[in-house]
């Protein structure tokens, strides 16, 4: 249903816009996925943070990581039920612990740098981390999408590092951290997943 509705979208979206090209079409396809595979999730996700009293900070975190999340990609759960208690757990849980704790200033850039190192190699690995039922085939398309994890990825860590309010450096730290576990291989055998890319081998690769 939702590849049904993001095809459609897309191709709404190239009737209108003629110079849009089939690289730039499957990009905006990608894009669509996440944003309409999450609609659900996100206002049960709310729903719960409100009744927790989080709400903003629920909010906040799914808005700060969604750039870097829909560029690096993750593993899927195989159940709806699953898929949707994680996505809860994830942004209810890192902005509750937020709020109770404060890292002294050399731990937290020791943290963030720590972080930051794990993260680069991680995105230089596995991002895009895609799915067998959704891979990323196209070479240009997964560059752009790594290089778009490292600008995200740093920049959300760097804000941390910057700002003052405790609760939000300790959300982007903790959310870009687990975000980035989440497309390691080491995730993807726990929960049973497979990169799309590997499934089907480099000789499906496309490179235009």
């Amino acid at each position: 249903m939702i590849d049904k509705i993001c095809t459609f979208l897309t191709n709404r979206i190239r009737k209108e816009m003629p110079e849009v090209d089939d690289e730039k079409a499957e990009v905006i396809f990608y894009g669509l996925q996440n944003i309409v595979g999450e609609i659900p999730k996100i206002f049960i996700m709310l729903a719960i943070a409100y009744l927790l009293g989080i709400f903003k900070w629920s909010l906040f975190t799914f808005l700060a990581l969604f750039p870097y999340k829909g560029a690096s990609g993750g593993v899927h759960l195989k159940t709806h039920i699953g898929c949707i208690t994680f996505t809860t757990i994830f942004y209810c849980i890192i902005p509750f612990i937020s709020q109770h704790f404060i890292m002294p200033s050399v731990i937290k850039y020791v943290v963030i740098f720590a972080v930051w190192i794990f993260g680069m190699i991680m995105i230089k690995l596995y991002a895009p981390a895609d799915t067998e039922n959704v891979p990323i085939l196209n070479l240009k398309v997964r560059k752009k999408k790594q290089i778009f994890s490292y600008i995200t990825f740093t920049i959300g860590l760097l804000v941390a590092a910057v700002i003052k309010n405790s609760t939000i450096a300790n959300i982007l730290i903790l959310a870009n951290l687990f975000q980035t576990i989440t497309i390691t291989r080491f995730i993807y055998k726990a929960t049973n997943n497979k990169y799309g890319f590997e499934v089907y081998d480099n000789t499906s690769l496309e490179t235009v």
